[in-house]
């Protein structure tokens, strides 16, 4: 007997043996059998970190001393007609948590409070924008402040 006879009749024995049915497993539906099958992402999350690592932030930028002093004039402006809660748009810089960087939000609403000692600026929505961050204010109440104050 060669070696492929040996092939095609090394389950003779077993071959005409009934199926087995288990007394204790309940049969597994056809659908359930084919998911056992079914390709697997073997990278899992790869494709969210690819995105991650792709999406930009910018980079904070340093205000030169004009565009200090005139934010500066601008809270001034502002801590004069604090009382009328005032509608103003605001322009920060926002860190981003999952890599250095960031961006700049620009957010319109009601100024509720200017914290000095939380170094916060309170809107009237309960959102608190970090003094530091601020970029830039405008609205109405600053008139017309020159942004090249010298």
């Amino acid at each position: 007997m060669n070696k492929k006879d040996a092939d095609t009749h090394s389950y003779d024995d077993i071959i005409h043996l009934p199926h087995h049915v288990s007394a204790v497993h309940p049969h597994m539906p056809v659908s359930d059998r084919a998911a056992q099958f079914s390709p697997f992402a073997a990278l899992t999350g790869y494709d969210a970190a690819v995105k991650e690592t792709a999406r930009l932030t910018d980079e904070r930028a340093e205000l030169d001393e004009n565009a200090k002093a005139v934010l500066d004039e601008k809270f001034r402006m502002l801590q004069e007609v604090l009382s009328r809660h005032p509608k103003i748009t605001v322009t920060y810089f926002q860190q981003d948590e999952k890599k250095s960087g960031g961006a700049y939000v620009s957010v319109t609403e009601n100024v509720k409070k200017i914290d000095i000692y939380g170094q916060f600026l309170l809107m009237e929505d309960g959102m608190k924008i970090p003094l530091k961050e601020i970029f830039n204010m405008e609205g109405e109440i600053f008139g017309f402040v020159d942004d090249n104050l010298e």
